[in-house]
């Protein structure tokens, strides 16, 4: 995978002469120096994938708007990768850390290493767990898991199932498991439905889900009704499996995140579903609360949730199910795809 020209493993050229660069709002800038102008604002993603590509453009433009300066890193999906660039984004004074941890535990020394210095911490997207996170503002990934799930057992009330779920490291996979169970479990308890294999893939990665689908057919001779893939990256991956068996198209797969290649594949028949989340409401979201927060404000939470250390002030927004009925009133008008882009031009 190509990496994004706003990262390379470091972060801000001026401040730390690395050849990187601080994000205004999408656009490469100086750095201003410490203590003066806007407000500085760690991102720090776990990787650079096509969905937080979409999440660090929304987020550092919005900050723009609010006065304040992005200082932008990613993992690479490596947990000692980032706490390094943690303590670099601190070292480069920043008043706020948003955080999308790579692993939910891993990541509570990074959040001790902020409060150490006083800065707030935001868990994006992702739980970090057994630390003390300030705000933790997300989707409801219980309620993802369960759209994914409902809607293929609609389809496919009777057979084997196979349940190809996220990272082990990452909370948002274990929620999105706990609302798939949730729908099959009655099924499953009726006879008329069998997880014949439920892993987990390793960083998301495509290629694991797909030898991880692989596997699961092998023990079974083919005979599946249903992948429940637990996000797109990985619906990737089964469904090039699938088609590598002349099985695409006829067992139903299940994805989230509503990428460009998962909305081409809703499109051609052969991934049934996805579940949308509207990041730049999210986005927004944090880049408010990331300024508030740096200004010593209070910030507003609808709820909260237990992480293993206390219970995190928290946001989570609805997920939108989205398959062929809707894909073009739902992301073509919602502008997170163009026509040209999932049809082809002129279609």
């Amino acid at each position: 995978m190509k990496t994004a020209p706003w990262v390379a493993g470091c972060v801000l050229a001026a401040v730390l002469g690395a050849g990187c660069t601080a994000e205004r709002g999408g656009t490469e800038g100086q750095a201003e120096p410490r203590g003066g102008g806007a407000v500085r604002i760690g991102f720090l993603l776990d990787n650079t994938h096509e969905r937080w590509e979409r999440d660090r453009q929304l987020f550092t433009d919005r900050a723009r708007t609010l006065g304040a300066e992005v200082l932008v890193a990613a993992a690479q999906g490596d947990q000692a990768r980032q706490n390094a660039l943690a303590e670099q984004l601190l070292d480069a004074g920043i008043k706020v850390l948003v955080l999308v941890p790579h692993s939910a535990d891993g990541a509570a020394g990074i959040v001790q290493a902020a409060k150490a210095r006083k800065v707030p911490v935001i868990s994006y997207d992702r739980l970090v767990r057994n630390a003390d996170v300030d705000l933790y503002v997300s989707f409801d990934n219980v309620k993802v898991g369960e759209m994914q799930a409902q809607y293929l057992l609609n389809r496919a009330p009777k057979g084997n199932y196979v349940l190809i779920g996220g990272a082990p490291t990452d909370n948002n996979a274990r929620e999105c498991r706990q609302g798939q169970l949730k729908i099959l479990d009655p099924a499953v308890q009726a006879r008329a439905v069998q997880i014949v294999a439920d892993p987990w893939t390793p960083n998301w990665q495509a290629a694991e889900a797909a030898n991880l689908t692989a596997t699961a057919l092998d023990a079974v001779k083919n005979n599946v009704v249903a992948v429940v893939a637990s996000n797109d990256v990985t619906a990737g991956g089964v469904v090039e499996t699938l088609r590598a068996r002349n099985l695409a198209g006829k067992v139903l797969v299940s994805g989230q995140d509503a990428e460009l290649e998962a909305a081409r594949r809703i499109v051609a028949g052969t991934q049934a579903m996805t579940v949308y989340k509207p990041i730049g409401a999210l986005a927004r979201l944090a880049a408010r609360a990331a300024v508030q927060l740096a200004h010593g404000e209070a910030v507003e939470a609808s709820t909260s949730v237990n992480n293993g250390f206390k219970k995190v002030p928290t946001s989570l927004l609805d997920p939108i199910l989205v398959d062929r009925s809707n894909l073009d009133n739902i992301l073509i008008a919602d502008g997170f795809h163009t026509r040209d882009a999932v049809y082809g031009p002129g279609r």
